[in-house]
């Protein structure tokens, strides 16, 4: 891309008032030069069925294109019209709670085919009449998606043909290897195949979310490859992945593989929410950033973003500010708010946009005036940054699913409180904070070997394969860092009778046959001497070593001479193995220490609330960014090669002492 675009979606088709012309005067005073239009609004582009009517979409094209204003359009796919349920029900996904009622968005069954069929229908009248245009940059198709529960009779019909084709049709390999014998769950034709939705069988139930996730795949691929049939060669197909949602962006995402499902677009895109006021640590912006970002190891876009959000996210002076130079830092070519107005009646009235009710100029709106006017004159030295960095976190969504059925902290009657993206915020936190960038990588993920450490927090449900490729890693040189839970069933959810860890089992140097939930056990040793908190929380391996050395053991009458974490130097590399949830500080001195092993020189001094981001321009210069999240001015050393701010062009020297403002950012292109 030449420049960062810097917008916001914008829907007529919701105004209480005709407006166009204001809104896009101030558009232009706040220096937005992109706007996101008509990916949720089916039912105005063809109130009937088969009667289509784009005069909305065309009016804001026509409006846009004469402001010198780009316009990515989203396919309006993700929420279907009344006429199309009341004509046929059952494109309403049936899910485990039963066939839906119409009135939320995404209610549908993605592979239905009449859906598919009215779907392709309204994509192909929307490409013909906006491709061509010139300041149409780019699609978004669909929107958030997911495979949202759909269980119906076809479905479970294409999950039975999967099955098939895993197991090479052999029923008894099936049965075996999901342990089907136990409770009578033995399936002795297919033809017998139950309703899966009914299962209590955690290996049949996890394969079926994984086959779920593959339907998002196919419906994505399936938009792209129409829309890639009418847009020109400099228009891009995009989507907008979320993450798991806790009230805001939190973790990898349960219902869909973004790894995979981001292979049919030619750049990936993500929506990131987060609290602010004094809750703003920028951790999701950074954590929504690095996994958009890994996925095709390119620049990414910020499709959406809040502006003001709810009542309770309304950001203190400079923090829209400081959260839009924050995506950019972690490789981001957009930042776009959702949206510019706000609504004035239905779902989201008060998810509010850069405008609020009112229309008028407001403190938000007039920092995003700062931002774009800023963006005018320095996007070409921030648009394209490139990163290359040494350490890499890895996810499974296999695992997520696995530990949804069998969880950390799980009972007979509870299901436990810590999930998978628990650890792996635990982790990803840790490392943000003491300002270690990192990738993020997935089973599938080809080259290991570009990053000196990997960390991979509670690897579960892992194939073989997969657990000997970390093996290799190591022996090759690598550094890891497994946590507890790791490598303890196979692809299949299905746990080995191979002592524990078993593959990994020589790599890590240790081995553990019992495991439990810690109370009132501490650590001891020389790694945790002097910290406030030594308590091992959540989840325990007794581990015995079997060739490593143990950096933390257990301290407790009953659970004394079980190491806690451990250290193996293996062939050419590292491993080291964390036993046990811990607090943060603790885990900072094991990552630091492996960073040592690494072989990874963490040059930046400081930590939060100071977050130092880097990366290359298209000049091939350095900048990097200073980020203050805190109330309070913060100084910081400037540890890149002399160079001058970004901003006001002053020169700054390597090692020079440096100010940050509250709630503000310094950038330096060394």
């Amino acid at each position: 891309m030449r420049e960062i675009l810097f917008g916001a979606a914008y829907y007529d088709e919701y105004m209480p008032c005709e407006r166009l012309r204001e809104d896009i005067q101030m558009m232009k005073k706040a220096g937005i030069n992109t706007v996101r239009i008509a990916e949720s609004t089916w039912s105005t582009c063809e109130p009937q069925e088969g009667v289509f009517d784009f005069s909305h979409v065309e009016k804001v094209i026509d409006a846009m294109e004469e402001a010198g204003i780009h316009v990515i359009i989203g396919t309006p796919t993700y929420a279907i019209p009344t006429w199309m349920v009341k004509s046929h029900p059952d494109v309403l996904a049936e899910t485990v709670n039963g066939r839906g009622i119409y009135g939320a968005r995404q209610i549908m069954d993605i592979t239905h085919p009449v859906f598919r069929f009215y779907a392709e229908r309204v994509i192909r009248e929307l490409m013909k009449r906006t491709a061509h245009r010139s300041c149409v940059i780019g699609y978004q198709v669909d929107n958030e998606t997911k495979h949202y529960g759909t269980a119906g009779k076809n479905v479970q019909e294409k999950f039975v043909k999967y099955l098939r084709e895993k197991f090479q049709d052999n029923l008894d390999s099936m049965n075996a290897e999901f342990g089907l014998d136990y409770w009578s769950n033995r399936i002795n034709a297919w033809e017998d195949f139950p309703d899966v939705r009914g299962t209590i069988n955690g290996s049949l139930g996890a394969e079926f979310e994984k086959f779920q996730r593959t339907l998002v795949d196919d419906f994505l691929g399936w938009q792209s490859g129409i829309v890639k049939e009418y847009k020109r060669d400099d228009q891009f197909v995009t989507h907008n992945f979320d993450f798991e949602w806790r009230g805001y962006s939190f973790g990898v995402q349960p219902n869909v593989n973004h790894y995979h499902a981001s292979r049919s677009l030619t750049i990936a895109g993500a929506d990131i929410y987060h609290p602010t006021q004094d809750d703003l640590t920028g951790r999701e912006i950074a954590f929504g950033g690095d996994m958009a970002r890994s996925l095709k190891q390119d620049n990414y876009l910020v499709l959406e973003t809040e502006a003001q959000g709810f009542p309770g996210w309304l950001p203190y002076k400079g923090q829209l500010r400081l959260q839009a130079y924050s995506h950019i830092a972690s490789g981001a070519n957009s930042v776009m708010y959702w949206h510019w107005h706000s609504l004035h009646n239905a779902r989201e009235t008060y998810w509010k946009g850069l405008l609020s009710h009112d229309f008028q100029e407001n403190d938000i709106y007039l920092e995003a005036c700062v931002i774009g006017k800023e963006l005018q004159e320095i996007g070409s030295h921030l648009v394209n940054l490139k990163k290359k960095n040494e350490a890499a976190v890895l996810v499974s969504n296999e695992t997520l699913t696995a530990l949804q059925w069998f969880g950390i902290d799980a009972t007979e009657s509870d299901k436990g409180k810590v999930a998978y993206n628990d650890v792996v915020r635990w982790i990803y936190d840790t490392l943000y904070g003491m300002n270690v960038e990192c990738d993020f990588i997935w089973p599938e993920s080809e080259d290991f070997g570009q990053y000196k450490m990997i960390v991979v927090p509670a690897l579960y449900a892992a194939p073989d394969r997969l657990l000997e490729k970390l093996n290799r890693y190591v022996e090759n040189g690598g550094c890891l860092v497994a946590t507890f839970k790791t490598g303890f069933a196979n692809e299949n959810v299905k746990v080995s009778h191979e002592v524990q860890p078993r593959i990994l089992r020589n790599c890590l140097g240790v081995k553990y046959h019992l495991f439990t939930f810690p109370k009132k056990v501490m650590l001891r040793g020389d790694m945790v001497e002097g910290t406030d908190n030594r308590e091992a929380k959540v989840f325990m391996e007794l581990l015995t070593l079997d060739g490593a050395e143990a950096l933390a053991y257990y301290e407790h009458y009953n659970w004394n001479g079980y190491a806690a974490v451990t250290r193996n130097h293996f062939a050419e590399g590292y491993a080291y193995y964390i036993g046990c949830m811990m607090d943060q500080e603790l885990l900072k001195r094991i990552l630091i220490k492996a960073l040592e092993d690494a072989g990874i020189k963490n040059i930046v001094k400081e930590e939060f609330p100071v977050i130092v981001r880097k990366g290359i321009n298209d000049f091939g210069k350095s900048v990097w960014f200073y980020l203050n999240y805190s109330e309070k001015e913060q100084m910081a050393l400037y540890e890149g090669s002399d160079g001058r701010d970004v901003l006001t062009g002053e020169p700054v020297k390597h090692q020079d002492s440096i100010s940050i403002p509250a709630w503000g950012v310094r950038m330096i292109e060394g």
